[in-house]
């Protein structure tokens, strides 16, 4: 069940970010922070985030991807390469609890927004820098991009290990595990400051975070430095470890205790391999895994999904259909607890949310709608204290700007 939401008792109400970062990286990691209720004030150039115009659109600036990433948060446009615009940034780094950013540093420098100057000018705050590589690194400063950081970090290795051709993951992983690291990161800062007083810079590397990832099980034996062994984790490496085709479709199927295997040999008729030495125990299955699985692929191949889902069921083996991506939006767990979420824009636009999975008992904060472009921006310098009169100054001149009415267009623009 769907609880109310109520910012004013959120987890992190009263917290307050200035979010520069674009694309994916930065603004999932900022929309989680949303999620738990922080203000998130996501500074945006005249352009606006590229991802305003990423997929399919039924209202300007308001793409599919953008959509994804931008819930909960207002939006104020500053163009940073005016001095007025600068000064009324700082304005706001005085009341702000986190400020995070993707650029290189020397741009932030150049900017007067290094971490020294603004930690300097609030010693409370936290300045998180989301950088493709680590300052000091033989490739700091470098570009990254999530398909950069997949083949840097291993990702194509292993899709080329277990397919024979390197790949890319076909979902935005790097951008979205950064982004995971950056929110726990951040919430780390905070919660230190509470007990010290004090604000500190921090910095998220991709290319560290996303190797960091991948090596958890796939150093494997080259953790062993007495007894090097090979790097990868044979079970996931796999060919064969895919989803199980069966006689009308496919199937996830997941014996993983000893007692799981048993039972599912001895139930299809295979008592032979119920009692084979190379599938006795974790440690031999790991050591004949593709025989293992090919073994299985062969034996679910001969009947029909439906079948097997009810003899996992009664053998107490994990099992599950296949959801095409257009499932989700019916799967019975998700539509039970409320998973997805609609909501109408200014404009009288239809939209459908994934909500915030995690739930906390005492922190409810409902999806809200992606700013437009500029939403915000007079209401937000008016709240750092900025004068009516300086406000109106900076959106004639161009330093600071807002929307105009909102556009009801409905063509698409795709990558």
């Amino acid at each position: 069940m769907t609880l109310p939401s109520d910012p004013e008792r959120s987890a992190l109400a009263g917290v307050r970010v200035l979010d520069l970062t674009s694309v994916v990286f930065g603004p999932y990691a900022s929309q989680i922070l949303a999620d738990y209720g922080a203000d998130v004030i996501k500074i945006e150039s005249p352009e606006g985030d590229s991802t305003r115009r990423t997929g399919p659109q039924q209202e300007d600036g308001l793409a599919a991807i953008f959509l994804g990433i931008n819930r909960n948060k207002r939006s104020v446009v500053l163009d940073l390469k005016q001095a007025a615009a600068r000064e009324a940034l700082l304005a706001l780094v005085d009341g702000a609890d986190v400020l995070m950013h993707s650029m290189r540093p020397a741009k932030m420098a150049r900017l007067g927004l290094d971490p020294d100057t603004l930690c300097a000018r609030n010693p409370r705050l936290v300045y998180a820098g989301l950088y493709g590589f680590g300052e000091g690194g033989a490739y700091a400063g470098l570009p990254a991009y999530d398909d950069i950081v997949q083949g840097l970090s291993g990702v194509a290795d292993i899709t080329q290990r277990q397919g024979g051709t390197p790949r890319y993951l076909p979902t935005i992983a790097a951008d979205k595990t950064c982004g995971l690291v950056a929110a726990h990161a951040i919430l780390a800062a905070l919660f230190q400051r509470e007990r010290t007083g004090l604000g500190q810079r921090l910095e998220v590397p991709m290319f560290e975070s996303m190797a960091s990832y991948l090596l958890v099980e796939h150093l494997y034996g080259r953790q062993l430095q007495d007894t090097p062994g090979a790097a990868g984790y044979p079970r996931v490496l796999a060919p064969w470890r895919r989803p199980y085709q069966t006689a009308d479709g496919h199937l996830c199927m997941m014996p993983y205790t000893d007692a799981h295997w048993r039972r599912f040999f001895t139930e299809t008729g295979h008592a032979d391999l119920a009692g084979d030495a190379r599938f006795a125990d974790i440690s031999a299955r790991t050591r004949h895994i593709e025989t293992l699985y090919e073994l299985v692929g062969g034996i679910v191949a001969g009947r029909d999904t439906a079948h097997w889902l009810a003899l996992c069921q009664r053998l107490e083996i994990p099992a599950a259909p296949v959801n095409r991506l257009e499932d989700l939006e019916h799967d019975p767990h998700l539509r039970s607890v409320d998973f997805f979420v609609p909501l109408q824009s200014a404009a009288g636009k239809r939209y459908r949310f994934a909500r915030n999975p995690v739930r906390l008992q005492r922190s409810q904060v409902a999806p809200a709608m992606p700013p437009r472009l500029g939403e915000h921006t007079r209401q937000v310098l008016r709240q750092a204290g900025l004068e009516p009169e300086r406000v109106e100054a900076l959106l004639a001149s161009g330093a600071a700007r807002e929307p105009a009415a909102p556009s009801l267009s409905t063509q698409e623009d795709t990558p």
